[in-house]
């Protein structure tokens, strides 16, 4: 671990020679996150940049703000990072070494506790043993859990997702943690890539092999095995970001899959003009949804059909905002800016 002293500013080579993994917005404030647990600011809609102060130096997958003063970030080794400043400084909360003993402990709490007379779902005590034995022998092999996403609801209320299954979910601002694993209908560890809270306040977990799945929002106070199920697509490769556009929520992944739902459980494949990964959507100014991805990957929706947008390089990109009409991409290559067109929707209102 390391503690950074801030710059004042970042000098504007750095910003195109860093890999960045993600980027939000925090009411006029951009902050972005990458390897070597770099943590970036702006508050000039991304002309500079400066370093937060981050006692960290593993790779930063995901960031997130609650508010406009308390944010998580989550990266490689478990590491779990929190500001209350509004990014100016980070706080260590988690590592991959607790997230493993907090496993190992839920689990055999579980397994004392089985019951086979209760609706346990499609749960068996012979899961949760497995379940324990690969904890055991994660927690062997050390801080190795990669956390690739994260979403927080409140303060106090967040989840944390990441490789081979990991799941895990706070009640009281990161304080304690419990162990999620189980509760998913999961049962070879795949991947989650990521978290996604729909504005009606479903959640759904997307990740590899087509694995999607759900947990409605009436259930949030219910956390029995039975409340996340598993959704179909009928797709079997891997999933990397939702977004909610105005004609339903997109699901997009490998190859330049991108399926659109628009009652959140039956999915319909949208044909586009790639077959490069989409690592991540937004939204533009009317609603319409903007691709993301490998290769320079950058699509804009134009009414029933998607269009390239020009970039200047074609380095991979991992996310975006969109800063009125400019995006600010994070990837391969730092920091990228690009200019929307003042019509994106072709005169769609």
């Amino acid at each position: 671990m390391r503690d950074t002293t801030p710059l004042d500013v970042v000098d504007a080579a750095m910003t195109r020679q860093l890999l960045l993994l993600d980027i939000t917005v925090v009411g006029n404030r951009l902050v972005a996150v990458g390897e070597q647990g770099v943590i970036l600011i702006s508050d000039d809609q991304g002309s500079s940049w400066r370093q937060a102060r981050v006692p960290s130096s593993v790779l930063l997958t995901a960031v997130q703000f609650v508010d406009g003063q308390v944010g998580w970030a989550v990266g490689h080794d478990g590491v779990a990072l929190q500001t209350v400043d509004g990014g100016e400084s980070w706080q260590f909360k988690l590592d991959g070494n607790q997230i493993n003993q907090t496993r190992i402990h839920d689990l055999n709490s579980t397994i004392q506790q089985w019951d086979e007379n209760r609706d346990n779902g499609d749960l068996t005590l012979e899961d949760l043993e497995y379940a324990l034995e690969d904890a055991q022998i994660a927690q062997e092999d050390g801080a190795s859990v990669p956390l690739l996403d994260l979403w927080f609801t409140d303060r106090n209320t967040g989840y944390l997702v990441g490789a081979y299954g990991t799941f895990l979910q706070t009640r009281d601002g990161g304080k304690n943690w419990q162990s999620a694993d189980h509760l998913l209908p999961n049962p070879d560890r795949l991947h989650l890539n990521a978290i996604y809270a729909a504005r009606n306040g479903d959640l759904y977990l997307a990740g590899e092999a087509g694995s999607l799945f759900k947990r409605d929002a009436v259930d949030y106070a219910h956390e029995g095995s039975g409340s996340w199920y598993q959704l179909d697509t009928g797709y079997e490769g891997s999933f990397f970001a939702l977004q909610e556009g105005e004609e339903g929520l997109n699901l997009m992944g490998l190859r330049g899959h991108l399926f659109r739902s628009g009652d959140g459980e039956h999915w319909a494949q949208v044909a586009l003009p790639t077959s490069s990964s989409i690592n991540a959507g937004l939204s533009d100014a009317q609603g319409g949804l903007i691709l993301i991805g490998q290769g320079g990957l950058l699509l804009q929706q134009q009414n029933t059909h998607f269009e390239s947008l020009k970039v200047p390089m074609r380095t991979s990109f991992s996310s975006g905002v969109r800063v009125g009409q400019q995006l600010i991409l994070v990837g391969e290559a730092g920091i990228t800016r690009v200019q929307l067109s003042n019509n994106p929707q072709g005169g769609r209102s």
